[in-house]
Formats: structure tokens, C-alpha cells, sequence
């Protein structure tokens, strides 16, 4: 394996990130590998990230916790994680995770492609915008409608039991909820349950790149009155158990979906940008740049 940590932001290597979850900290299959180590204008990324091909197709993967399991979710770089997936040259993310479900129907070792998002976490930073230049991207639909159709098509294909859609309630962790929390959440109409899929996809949007989510369930949560809450080992006795179907999944979605995008996601902040021009304070451009001079050059 080769390593490099200089100028790598000046190669557009891959197309499609894959940011794993716990118990996926590392990608299988790929070839030509090689690490790069990023420094970015927001600090480094959880790791070094692997780059490679992967069906003929130019892929970045960065393990969310780091390497050995280091950052909690609240700890996790999420800002830095994505600008150097799109300094890499990404335009999919693919975010594999751990969800507790909400629902008897979403059993444990069932995959769920979310496709809304209730944020009830506190003080983490979910833009890149701020010091002098505002923005305000649209989140209506904050999962890329093309991405999870592909997600759900491997998912199926693979066999596993998948669930098209579903609200994903991120929490701030790092400690679970309780009965009267998971009962609200329930009552909310939340299925799954989560601790990463924020600020990773507003962040996503603002960097116009596709972001979908492999939600894999492992427990019910504390909710359900005759299953065992949720615990560490649960879910990584779980995750193990699916960690091989996840991957199968990639394996399969990857190649389908390297072609150009179709969706809205990669003119996201066309219209999103009202700071004028030349009230820009120049550092915060400069920073920005990798977003934002497209639009403003």
C-alpha cells in the first residue's frame, strides 16, 4: 500500500465515498490501493483515507469512528471528513451505520434505507458556512432519492430484508435513550435510530454531493417491553453477523451508480449562497473555495 500526504488534494481520484460505521472500518476488494493523509481548512478526518478501484470504479473509504474505534459520535470530524471526500473528488457518499429500530416490523439484521432525518442532537457544527459568508441549502429531502433506489436495489439483490424508506431520529449519544425518549420518538413516527446521520448529510447537501444511508438494525432500541435493551454487544454481536452483507452490497451498488448524476444534489447551492460578493471577508472565501467558487469566480 502506498502512502501520500502531500498535494493529494490536487487529484480527483474517486468518484463514490463509502464512510463506514461501527464495526466497518475498513473496505475489502479494493485495488490500487492507497492512503492519503489530509490536512483540511477544518482540521483532519477521522483517518487516513483508502483509495481505490472497485469494479473498474474509483473509490475513497474513510472509517466514520476512526481506525480502533476513537471518536464518539459527538467527537466524530464530521466537517473535515467530508471536505476531504470532495477535495478527493467525490461526488456519492455511501454512509453504512448502526440503527436501532423503532418499529416491529424493522427487525435486528434488517437493512432500512432512511429517507428523512429528525435531528435532536445539541452543539454539533453542521455547516461549513458562517464567518462572514451565509447559506441556506434546501433539506427537504435530506437522503439523495437516486442513491437510495441503488442502496435498496443491492440490498435486495443480496438478499437481505430491506426497508425502502424510514425516518431516522439522530440522537446525540454518546449514551443511549431512555424508555420515555424512545417511546416519544415512536410517537413521532421515527423508525430507526441513530447517533451519525447528522450533521454528515447537511454537510453532504452544502458540499453538493449525493449522500444515502445503509442503515443497518441491531436492536429494538429500550422501547420494546420484551427484548432486551440495547447494549454495546448487541450491536456488535449484530453488526458482525451483517458486516459480510454490507460489504456484498457496496460490492454490488458501486459499479451500477459511477455514471453521471441526474438528481439535484450537485446544483445544490446555486441558489443557496445570499452573502454579496464583495462582502465576503477573504479568508472565509479562501476556505470555502472548494465549494463555493464555481458559483462566485
Amino acid at each position: 500500500m502506498r502512502s501520500r500526504s502531500e498535494g493529494w488534494w490536487a487529484v480527483a481520484e474517486a468518484r463514490i465515498g463509502v464512510i463506514g460505521g461501527t464495526g466497518l472500518y475498513q473496505m475489502e476488494g479494493l485495488k490500487d490501493v492507497e492512503e492519503v493523509f489530509p490536512d483540511t481548512p477544518f482540521g483532519k478526518p477521522s483517518d487516513a483515507i483508502v483509495t481505490g478501484t472497485l469494479g473498474g470504479v474509483g473509490v475513497a473509504f474513510l472509517p466514520r469512528h476512526g481506525r480502533g474505534h476513537r471518536f464518539f459520535p459527538s467527537e466524530i470530524p464530521a466537517r473535515a471528513n467530508i471536505y476531504a471526500l470532495k477535495a478527493l473528488g467525490v461526488e456519492r457518499v455511501i454512509s453504512v451505520s448502526a440503527v436501532g429500530s423503532l418499529r416491529e416490523e424493522i427487525r435486528p439484521l434488517d437493512m432500512v434505507i432512511p429517507d428523512q432525518l429528525i435531528d435532536r442532537t445539541m452543539g454539533r457544527v453542521s455547516t461549513f458556512f458562517g464567518d462572514g459568508i451565509a447559506a441556506h441549502v434546501g433539506l427537504a429531502e435530506p437522503f439523495c432519492p437516486v442513491l437510495r433506489e441503488a442502496l435498496y436495489g443491492g440490498a435486495s439483490r443480496g438478499g437481505a430484508t430491506a426497508h425502502p424508506q424510514g425516518t431516522y431520529v439522530v440522537i446525540e449519544g454518546p449514551q443511549f435513550s431512555t424508555r420515555a425518549e424512545s417511546r416519544l420518538y415512536r410517537s413521532w413516527g421515527a423508525d430507526v435510530i441513530g447517533m451519525t446521520a447528522l450533521p454528515e448529510a447537511k454537510l453532504a447537501r452544502e458540499a453538493e454531493m449525493c449522500y444515502a444511508t445503509l442503515a443497518c438494525s441491531t436492536d429494538y432500541d429500550c422501547w420494546h417491553e420484551s427484548e432486551t435493551p440495547v447494549t454495546v454487544e448487541m450491536i456488535v454481536e449484530n453488526l458482525n453477523r451483517n458486516t459480510a452483507l454490507s460489504k456484498a452490497i457496496l460490492g454490488d451498488v458501486i459499479p451500477r451508480i459511477s455514471g453521471n448524476r441526474d438528481c439535484p444534489c450537485g446544483s445544490a447551492l446555486g441558489n443557496a449562497i445570499i452573502t454579496a460578493r464583495d462582502q465576503m471577508p477573504p479568508d472565509t472565501r479562501r476556505r470555502l473555495a472548494l465549494l463555493i467558487d464555481k458559483y462566485i469566480a
